[in-house]
């Protein structure tokens, strides 16, 4: 990539300059504007068709310049839409002329991607970007020139309707935006949908929970099973805790990491916290570099674990219905799991039994001190 002798900016920032710098091309009445896409320069334009695509009449298209968003790069952007713009104006344009700078239009699938990923790998978590986009990569031909007819072959070729389609569709699509491709993947995402019901799970009493525990002789994933009991840990977040507080004689662990960052969490019960010995952290003797490996860890030993008939996703569920019973507002409990409000009532609240909602309703409706209807 051109990086462009650096002028000072004099205190004004790259996107207040090419705000001026398109002032100054509308002034003049050119077609062609000025982009910042990441840490880079586009143009944008109706455009006649680039050579081979099936489209017929211009339409509106991006243009990477292959410089840096830094004030000469800007500089020498506007030059280029400048002149870009008298050819359009003139009838003059002709793709020969700009195929070269262009290199959305030769560049390959690989080197995409791996723009793409210096852009945007470090803004989301390791094992996102693992799934979310990298595994979604991996199915494109690494060789194979980037085109939007190459993105739609691939993605008609994935299950239709699963999760991994719709990681694909968002992969792509963003994948062209950056690209400046025309391309839009919306209707080709499916109709999977997490928020859908699963099978109905058996969520494992307290009593259950106890007793399983009272059966566990590792003392490390003794340790672990009453932290995510106490407090709806995922099981990977076991492994990112601040119990200075908890050791201390408090009820509040900080989870510092995990899927969804640092929070605080409340213990329920917090007698637990006394029956499960949970002030002396004794973890697993397990290793991971990621989220993913501790949740693996966890998921095996449960699986060993035969007398245990749940896995560890159970006791997260049976914190949240037990914080409902315990008169936990959603929106707390929400906040203390990690997530929305909205995703708390979809993913834990349907498993809420009748019992349950019996003793929120006596407890609620029978108290001593609630509004009573007006007599007559």
């Amino acid at each position: 990539m051109t990086d462009l002798v650096t002028v000072p900016q004099n205190g004004l920032d790259i996107d207040g300059r090419i705000a001026q710098s398109n002032g100054r091309l509308k002034a003049s009445k050119l077609p062609v504007s000025i982009e910042r896409r990441g840490g880079t320069l586009w143009l944008r334009g109706t455009f006649p068709p680039k050579p081979g695509a099936a489209r017929t009449q211009p339409y509106r298209q991006k243009l990477a310049l292959g410089v840096k968003a830094n004030p000469a790069g800007v500089q020498h952007a506007e030059k280029q839409a400048r002149l870009m713009g008298a050819q359009l104006n003139l009838q003059q344009f002709v793709w020969a002329d700009w195929i070269e700078c262009d290199r959305s239009s030769v560049a390959t699938v690989a080197a995409w991607v791996q723009r793409f990923s210096r852009e945007y790998q470090g803004t989301v978590e390791p094992i996102t970007w693992q799934k979310d986009y990298c595994n979604a990569f991996l199915k494109l031909p690494q060789d194979a020139p980037l085109t939007v007819e190459l993105l739609k072959d691939v993605l008609l070729k994935v299950k239709p309707n699963s999760r991994t389609q719709r990681r694909c569709a968002l992969a792509f699509g963003r994948l062209a935006v950056f690209a400046g491709l025309n391309a839009d993947f919306k209707h080709l995402r499916g109709g999977y949908s997490s928020d859908k019901s699963p099978d109905p799970r058996n969520i494992p009493s307290d009593a259950l929970i106890a007793q399983c525990w009272q059966q566990i002789a590792d003392p490390g994933w003794r340790w672990a099973f009453g932290m995510m009991a106490t407090f709806g840990l995922r099981s990977h977040e076991v492994f990112y805790l601040d119990t200075e507080e908890l050791q201390a004689g408090g009820w509040m662990i900080a989870v510092k990491e995990g899927k969804t960052g640092r929070r605080m969490v409340w213990s329920c019960y917090p007698e637990w916290v006394e029956a499960f010995g949970l002030r002396s952290p004794v973890l697993p003797a397990v290793t991971g570099t990621e989220h993913a490996d501790y949740t693996q860890r966890a998921s095996q030993w449960f699986g060993r674990a035969d007398y245990i008939p749940f896995t560890a996703l159970d006791l997260r569920h049976a914190w949240a219905i037990r914080t409902l019973a315990c008169g936990l507002p959603y929106s707390e409990a929400a906040a203390q799991m990690g997530h929305s409000v909205t995703v708390h009532e979809k993913t834990y609240h349907r498993w809420i039994t009748k019992e349950t909602r019996q003793k929120l309703f006596d407890a609620v409706m029978w108290r001593s001190d609630r509004p009573l209807p007006p007599t007559s």
